[in-house]
């Protein structure tokens, strides 16, 4: 496979879809964007296919083709973001698994950190209250300051921040943005199957690890 499991020094997660199933909130945040305009509401699967590539992207695939336009766009946008941060019902969680791959890492000492488009105010927050048992460091999510995922970009900061070479580096994600990015900062591309996305996209993008569950992964490391 090229890259092994044994020269991961440290793992960059992505965050939806990954380590948070957070599929129900995005749907409801949004939906009720689309209701209070009179637009007809999406089932929450159909949102599997509109995440993966930040925020905007989402609002563009969800709203109706005929509203497209830059000014609707903004405008559901930030009432997106607005409802998402305001909604005191939420139903996200880590995946079953997850917390026992995390203790797992912990216990081997392999540094974490997470790499989202999700708006990295909001990436950050999920991270406290959903995953502050464990350490995660650093945190990026989407900023307007720097490019999204597939860009390398991010990944690449979170490297330099943990000390490492790319190629020590484990990126973790569940769909082909991921692996994209993965391939560009030369990271090892591990994809999971419990996410928004197809076994068939992650292997099409390039990735060389596939999991069926979380704790796979430290099989790999053993």
């Amino acid at each position: 496979m090229g890259q092994t499991a044994s020269a991961i020094s440290a793992v960059v997660f992505d965050l939806d879809g990954t380590l948070l199933d957070t599929l129900a909130d995005i749907a409801n945040a949004f939906n009720a964007v689309l209701e209070k305009r009179g637009f007809a509401k999406h089932p929450v699967e159909a949102y599997r296919d509109f995440v993966g590539d930040g925020p905007q992207v989402l609002t563009e695939r969800a709203l109706p083709e005929s509203r497209r336009d830059s000014e609707t766009i903004e405008d559901c946008l930030k009432d997106y973001l607005d409802h998402y941060r305001s909604q005191t019902q939420m139903t996200a969680r880590p995946y079953p698994g997850v917390p026992e791959l995390l203790d797992g890492l912990s216990r081997r000492g392999i540094p974490m950190a997470v790499v989202s488009n999700k708006v990295h105010e909001a990436a950050v927050r999920s991270v406290k209250e959903l995953l502050g048992t464990w350490r995660f460091s650093p945190v990026f999510g989407f900023r307007a300051d720097v490019p999204r995922k597939p860009d390398p970009f991010m990944a690449l900061a979170a490297a330099r921040q943990l000390g490492l070479a790319p190629q020590q580096i484990a990126f973790v994600g569940d769909t082909g943005v991921d692996m994209q990015t993965a391939a560009a900062a030369g990271m090892i591309q591990v994809g999971v199957l419990w996410g928004f996305r197809t076994e068939e996209e992650l292997r099409d993008n390039g990735a060389r690890i596939l999991l069926d569950h979380p704790e796979r992964l430290l099989v790999y490391l053993s």
